[in-house]
């Protein structure tokens, strides 16, 4: 095994007598090679045990003085003066002499690794493989790489600082030192065993920057039996949380790992660790897309209708909302779990949105499929525009998360156009409203509207009538155009809302006035893009 050096010896020989796998030896002996740890279980403890004897040969034939200078991941150094055969009470246990080959190879027999639990003998074998993968294509997902994450149970870091104490302990002996930075990561090391895997039998390569990942979350029966000392030690570090099953998280377990002093773990935990009982169970094996976004333009010729679903104390007010007309067909092509549907600014359920229509879009969250051609994306809209003559969608297009940052741009900085129609209690000639048509930039003080009060903070808006353009109908209605600053009520600049936006329309014709039907005809955000 070249990745191996004399200086590694006592570092195998201790471990396989206490009873941890040979991957795991070999990241407590810094081994960086990706290569090796892929390697069978089998054929790396026959490794393991060839080193071990090739060496012991060399050290009775050969003696010499001269020492191979440390590998760059072990620093040469004195160690501090301190207790040096420590055992479990507040200790390190005493090892049996591991001079005698045969008395490492049978301890090395241990069924579950005391250090990973399993987790890197047999959930890196075949089977284990084959039956996440299994998972995965039975989910459905639309995938062209993926990332793969894994969850380890809390104990794992206990477990991984009792061994490395041992180390450490062994290191010192021989005037070396190990930081526990130097080993390497269980997670790491599972996934280079894993990725070439899971890419053979997926038939796709690993990437840790695509958006479709595949977890699996371990767990073990032992994790609170193991972990409880920490919390008399660290009480602090653990604390009930909502939908968590037990206080030792792993976050929770390292934050008191890293708190509590060495000689205080040393009393509590077995140095080096115990054999456990049982192994590690693969809780769950998931799958999860990251969210795709679609955008578009809606238009809503229907007064009866909401924007979003209308539900009052749990009670559905109206059967449907734009929403759900445009979402529940992209939830069925899209194949995804649920939605978010967002828009610009947003009109009353009497209102009408004409013109090139609203900017609107959707989050579709872990959706199975991805891909739609230009072609395909206009079916889906056409789809849509079939189903209801209550709204029709336009330029339909897939987008990325930040171009919806534009759309929002809008709600305070863009220009909106209206169509008002009016009514007066007094009777209006032609010449009565021609003076609304030289009005420009009308600056207003709106009070946040009653109608909107539940949901709305109580403040004082600033808004801007830009210009208005007057069309007499008869002597009690007329249809007012408006082009006003985003974010202006409209309802309340005709009637005035008892006095709660100045100016309005009823103050200006110094009669009541009142608003009959609303139009929005424009809405001059330029995105998304035209198709």
């Amino acid at each position: 095994m070249s990745s191996l050096t004399e200086k590694d010896r006592p570092i195998v020989q201790l471990l396989l007598n206490t009873g941890t796998c040979p991957r795991c030896i070999l990241r407590f002996c810094c081994v960086g090679s990706q290569a090796l740890y892929r390697h069978p279980y089998k054929d790396l403890m026959k490794d393991l045990k060839e080193f071990l004897k090739n060496n012991q040969e060399k050290e009775d034939t050969v003696c010499s003085d001269v020492v191979d200078p440390p590998c760059k991941r072990i620093r040469l150094e004195h160690m501090e003066e301190g207790p040096d055969d420590l055992n479990h009470n507040g200790a390190l246990q005493q090892i049996p002499s591991v001079n005698d080959e045969n008395t490492a190879m049978e301890s090395s027999a241990v069924k579950v690794c005391n250090v990973c639990l399993g987790i890197l003998q047999e959930f890196c074998e075949v089977d284990f493989v084959k039956k996440v993968c299994q998972k995965v294509n039975s989910a459905d997902y639309q995938f062209t790489s993926f990332v793969f994450s894994v969850s380890l149970p809390p104990q794992l870091s206990v477990r991984e600082r009792a061994a490395w104490l041992l180390v450490k302990q062994e290191m010192g002996n021989l005037g070396l030192s190990l930081a526990k930075d130097d080993i390497v990561q269980l997670k790491e090391a599972y996934k280079w065993i894993i990725h070439p895997q899971l890419s053979e039998e997926l038939g796709v390569p690993a990437d840790g920057k695509v958006l479709f990942e595949v977890s699996v979350v371990f767990a073990h029966p032992e994790t609170d039996e193991e972990c409880h000392f920490l919390a008399t030690a660290c009480p602090d570090c653990f604390k009930p949380a909502k939908n968590k099953q037990s206080v030792f998280t792993r976050m929770a377990v390292i934050k008191a790992l890293e708190k509590i002093k060495e000689e205080d773990f040393l009393k509590h935990f077995p140095c080096p660790p115990s054999s456990p009982k049982n192994l590690c169970v693969a809780l769950e094996i998931q799958c999860n897309n990251g969210a795709v976004f679609v955008a578009g333009r809606y238009n809503k010729y229907s007064r009866n209708l909401p924007q979003t679903p209308w539900i009052i104390d749990g009670e559905r007010k109206l059967e449907s909302s734009v929403e759900e007309l445009i979402s529940e067909h992209l939830m069925a092509q899209f194949k995804a779990d649920s939605f978010n549907f967002s828009s610009s600014g947003r009109e009353d359920v009497d209102v009408r949105t004409l013109g090139n229509g609203r900017p609107f879009a959707i989050e579709l969250v872990n959706p199975r499929r991805i891909h739609f051609t230009a072609e395909e994306m206009k079916g889906l809209q056409q789809t849509i525009n079939n189903s209801s003559d209550k709204i029709q969608v336009r330029d339909l297009q897939l987008v990325t998360r930040e171009a919806i940052g534009r759309m929002k741009e809008g709600e305070e900085e863009k220009t909106k156009t209206y169509s008002a129609l009016i009514w007066t209690d007094k009777a209006i000639q032609k010449e009565d409203i021609a003076f609304l048509d030289d009005i420009k930039e009308l600056k207003l003080d709106q009070k946040t509207p009653l109608r909107v009060l539940h949901r709305r903070p109580l403040a004082v808006r600033c808004r801007i009538i830009h210009t208005m353009k007057s069309e007499y109908i008869d002597e009690h209605h007329f249809r007012l155009h408006l082009k006003t600053q985003a974010g202006t009520y409209i309802k309340e600049f005709v009637h005035g809302d008892f006095g709660r936006t100045k100016p309005n329309i009823g103050s200006l014709l110094n009669r009541t006035a009142d608003i009959l039907e609303l139009d929005v005809e424009s809405v001059d955000v330029d995105w998304p893009p035209a198709l």
